[in-house]
C-alpha cells in the first residue's frame, strides 16, 4: 500500500546533496563518529593509551561496529539471502538487524573491561544494542529508519554525555542536532522513507540512548 507520505521527487541537485548526507551519515559511521568525537573532546578519558594503542582502538571500533556489518551484508547480497546491500524492503533489513546486534553487543561486553576510555561509552555501546533490538521488532510492522537512529542516539548521547560531565557542549549539542535534521530531511527526500518511520527512528535512538543511560550510569 503507497504511503502518502513520501514526498514528490526532488530536484537533481538536491538529491544527490541528499544522498551525499545519507552516505556521509550512514548509521554504521555512528559508533566510529562517537568514539572520534570523544577523542578530541575528551582527550584526558583516553590518557593511559599510548598513540599506537589508540591507533589500534580507532581501527577496532571502525571494524567491529562498521567494516564487519557491512561485509556481513555484501556476503548476504552475494548469496542471495537479501536482494541488495540497500535493504529497502523490511525482509532484507531481519538479518542484518541479527548480525549488527551481535556486533554492537560485543562492543558493549569489551567496553565494560576496558578502564582506559570514558566512562559514558559503556552506555553509548548499550544504547546501539539496545536499539537494534527496538529496530528488529519493530521492521515487523513498517520499516523504521536506521539513520534517524542512528543520528538520535547520537544526539541524544552528546546531550547525556555533557549533562554527565557537567560541561557546557553547547556547540556540539546544536552541530549534531543539525546533522540529525539535515539526515532526516534527507531520507525524506530521497523518497527512502514515510514521515512516520522517520519519527520512530528518531524517537528509538534517543529513548534507547537515555534507557542505556539510565541502566549504566
Amino acid at each position: 500500500m503507497e504511503d502518502n507520505n513520501i514526498v514528490m521527487p526532488q530536484p537533481t541537485l538536491l538529491r544527490v546533496l541528499a544522498r551525499i548526507c545519507s552516505y556521509a551519515f550512514h548509521p554504521l559511521f555512528v559508533p566510529t563518529y562517537i568514539f572520534l568525537w570523544l577523542t578530541i573532546r575528551f582527550p584526558y578519558a583516553f590518557e593511559n593509551i599510548s598513540p599506537v594503542q589508540m591507533f589500534l582502538r580507532k581501527i577496532s571500533v571502525f571494524t567491529w561496529t562498521a567494516l564487519f556489518p557491512a561485509f556481513s551484508v555484501f556476503l548476504l547480497a552475494q548469496l542471495k539471502f537479501i536482494d541488495n546491500i540497500y535493504l529497502r524492503t523490511q525482509r532484507d533489513r531481519i538479518i542484518p538487524y541479527v548480525i549488527t546486534m551481535f556486533f554492537y553487543w560485543w562492543m558493549w561486553y569489551l567496553s565494560l573491561h576496558w578502564a582506559d576510555q570514558p566512562e559514558v561509552l559503556k552506555f553509548f555501546y548499550l544504547g546501539i544494542g539496545f536499539a537494534t533490538v527496538v529496530g528488529l521488532i519493530v521492521n515487523n510492522f513498517f520499516k523504521i529508519s536506521m539513520h534517524a537512529m542512528g543520528v538520535g542516539g547520537a544526539m541524544m548521547f552528546v546531550i547525556l554525555t555533557s549533562l554527565f560531565y557537567h560541561i557546557y557542549l553547547g556547540v556540539d549539542i546544536s552541530l549534531i542536532i543539525i546533522i540529525a535534521g539535515a539526515t532526516c530531511t534527507a531520507r525524506l527526500l530521497l523518497n527512502e522513507h514515510a514521515g512516520k518511520e522517520i519519527y520512530a527512528g528518531l524517537s528509538a535512538g534517543v529513548l534507547c540512548q537515555a534507557l542505556a543511560y539510565y541502566f549504566m550510569m
